[in-house]
């Protein structure tokens, strides 16, 4: 599968997982107490643990999990363990796009993704590390969508993207025939700039 295949036309991004992944990986065991989970997270300063058994994750907890998992049994947190509140932990590839792991992350209404690499888990990536990375494609994103659904009250003269003729980052596409087109694939000069003939 080539990196255009794999990624949204209309959100196109080359940032890799591994770009933006949080590692090492904290872990616990899975007869590990909710107090223990909390300390290492409070200690790495993260937001979840991955629960592993014999060099394998078994599952991830979440502070999120603990706030609404095992706070409802009305148990000392010394008393429960990981297995009891551990949710299933879906993977990603670390070779794979952002744009991949935001789609899994949506398909499966999660918040956290385990990164792998050689089939060995090394990271952890979030919404919040997807996000983090990509705020200036939200408006791009945005704009297109408006162009494509011919919502936009103006006929915008660029907008920024990927070219979907060269896969190049421009400041000056436009969109015709269905595509976002740069301003080297029109055979057209940036605005402000002298063509080669002219110099």
């Amino acid at each position: 599968m080539t990196r255009r295949e794999e990624t949204d036309p209309h959100m196109t991004t080359r940032v890799m997982v591994k770009d933006v992944m949080n590692s090492p990986v904290i872990t616990a065991a899975p007869n590990s107490s909710v107090k223990e989970l909390a300390d290492k997270m409070s200690k790495a300063k993260v937001g979840s643990v991955i629960v592993m058994e014999n060099g394998k994750p078994l599952g991830i907890v979440s502070d999120w999990d603990i706030v609404s998992r095992a706070t409802i049994k009305d148990e000392l947190p010394s008393k429960i363990l990981a297995r009891d509140i551990m949710q299933s932990l879906q993977t990603i590839e670390s070779e794979q796009g952002i744009t991949q792991a935001a789609r899994l992350l949506r398909k499966h209404n999660i918040k956290r993704l385990g990164v792998t690499y050689k089939n060995e888990l090394v990271g952890v990536i979030s919404s919040s590390d997807v996000i983090a990375v990509t705020p200036e494609l939200v408006d791009v994103v945005s704009e297109k969508a408006n162009i494509l659904r011919g919502e936009t009250g103006r006929s915008p003269a660029f907008i920024a993207g990927y070219c979907d003729e060269c896969n190049e980052w421009s400041d000056y596409l436009q969109y015709n025939d269905g595509k976002f087109i740069c301003e080297e694939c029109r055979g057209e000069v940036r605005p402000g700039e002298v063509p080669p003939e002219a110099r």
